[in-house]
């Protein structure tokens, strides 16, 4: 099987709604955690914590707050610590703590297609309660989940996923 471009893998990765019983091996797992600790963020000040939910205690308290983990073995829990983040000295309030996060998670969901694994980009639920049920200390803030596995029989890219729009639609040139 020949290696997929970059290019490729964006275009092949869906949001992953079916997975598999099959937990990860710890190796893969590893390799999907890497590349998520390879991502750059601002200042390179990392103030990402991947949390690994895949005990059944962990996915209970998850699946319990979450409607969209559909059935994924692993859930990664995305967070930052809120006094390591770079903050906009010309706006107070604005940080990069969302952003970081998401270079992060990028890079994860990547390497995870890469593999041949499903993942998702969960936001419908609550980071606060979140955190509340996992005793994340007060300085973490709960970012995404993002359910990872393999993918399960019925697992299909949604009928919209190929529509973009045109460049011209989303790109301004000044």
């Amino acid at each position: 099987m020949s290696e997929r471009t970059l290019e490729q893998l964006m275009a092949d990765r869906y949001s992953c709604r079916n997975y598999s019983d099959r937990k990860l091996e710890e190796g893969i797992l590893n390799q999907v955690l890497e590349a998520g600790r390879l991502a750059p963020t601002a200042k390179n000040n990392q103030p990402q914590k991947i949390y690994v939910l895949e005990s059944d205690e962990a996915l209970a308290k998850i699946n319990a707050l979450c409607k969209s983990i559909r059935g994924a073995q692993t859930v990664l829990m995305v967070a930052v610590d809120t006094d390591n983040l770079f903050n906009n000295p010309f706006q107070p309030g604005v940080n990069s703590g969302d952003q970081d996060a998401a270079i992060v998670a990028t890079h994860m969901m990547l390497e995870a297609e890469k593999l041949g694994l499903g993942t998702c980009w969960v936001n419908m639920f609550s980071p606060a309660e979140a955190a509340k049920a996992f005793g994340l200390p007060e300085n973490e803030k709960v970012v995404l989940l993002m359910p990872i596995g393999y993918k399960g029989p019925e697992a299909a890219p949604s009928p919209r996923h190929g529509e973009r729009k045109d460049l011209s639609e989303t790109t301004v040139r000044l």
